[in-house]
């Protein structure tokens, strides 16, 4: 009698495919049944949204896997998770578990490393865990604030309504587009402006450059002069101006005489009225002074 039956291989296929699809299921949930994770457990009050196979990370890396949760029945705030870690992974005392998730519902358990990093927390130990308040969790805090300012924003649409509604702002609006229009034609204009300075300029250029020419020049010229012996030619002139004015106010010289003597002054005025009073006489009797005659014969 064969052992290998027809019904003996078909359950041997069975039981090959049981096996096949049990380490599967265990796969797909990030489960690993001959590895060197070390176990750890985490106690929590809840556990929404955490489930056996969620990744645990650390620090943004994932360093393994939820392997089980324990609930107790008599002490509902006694959850205990189950954790298989990598066996290179040591825990620092201190560290805590939370549970976190994404804007699509993704829950994870995040590690948070406590601040000794010398004693490390042994295999099998318990850790605290906790829950990370979420994004949405904190949306769902904002909603009382944002009723409490919907009372406001209905205030202010009402006013930019009736703002809006006000005739004046659409004539501010023409306004603004004839403002446009005439700023693209002063643009216009100044680009016309620019583009012509842009064709004078070498010209302006080349004037400049010959004024700096002659100015250099003429500094050239100004350093050029000898100042020193200028000044000392005009403090000799200074000093000849000095003397004579000394010698004009001194009564020594003949031009101080003439200036401040007062006698001098009238004895020269007493001769001019002599000289004035002959040339009178001379012009009347000419016969006086000048003696003419043929014979010789002297009148008397």
């Amino acid at each position: 009698m064969k052992f290998l039956t027809n019904e003996v291989k078909i359950a041997l296929v069975a039981i090959a495919g049981i096996v096949i699809l049990f380490f599967g299921l265990q796969f797909l949930k990030g489960l690993t049944m001959f590895s060197s994770d070390n176990n750890y457990y985490a106690r929590f009050a809840d556990v929404s949204g955490l489930s056996a196979s969620s990744p645990v990370y650390a620090n943004g890396y994932k360093v393994g896997v939820v392997e089980g949760i324990n609930y107790d029945y008599r002490n509902p705030e006694n959850i205990v998770a189950v954790i298989g870690l990598d066996s290179k992974l040591n825990l620092p005392k201190g560290t805590t578990a939370e549970i976190s998730s994404d804007l699509l519902g993704n829950v994870k358990l995040e590690l948070k490393f406590g601040p000794n990093p010398v004693d490390f927390i042994g295999k099998g130990d318990t850790i605290i865990g906790g829950t990370q308040q979420g994004l949405m969790a904190k949306a769902g805090n904002m909603i009382p604030q944002v009723e409490k300012m919907l009372p406001k924003l209905d205030s202010i649409l009402v006013s930019l309504n009736t703002l809006l509604a006000d005739p004046a702002i659409k004539n501010s609006l023409h306004n603004v587009d004839q403002i446009t229009s005439n700023l693209t034609t002063t643009t216009h204009e100044l680009n016309q402006l620019s583009a012509s300075l842009n064709l004078q300029m070498p010209q302006m250029l080349t004037k400049a450059d010959g004024v700096l020419t002659n100015t250099e020049g003429f500094t050239r010229q100004l350093n050029d002069l000898n100042i020193a012996s200028t000044m000392q030619k005009v403090d000799a002139t200074m000093s000849n101006v000095e003397q004579m004015t000394a010698s004009l106010n001194s009564n020594d010289g003949t031009l101080g005489l003439l200036m401040r003597d007062p006698g001098l002054y009238m004895n020269l005025n007493s001769t001019m009225r002599s000289a004035d009073s002959l040339l009178i006489d001379l012009r009347q009797h000419p016969k006086r002074y000048v003696h003419f005659s043929i014979f010789g014969k002297k009148d008397k």
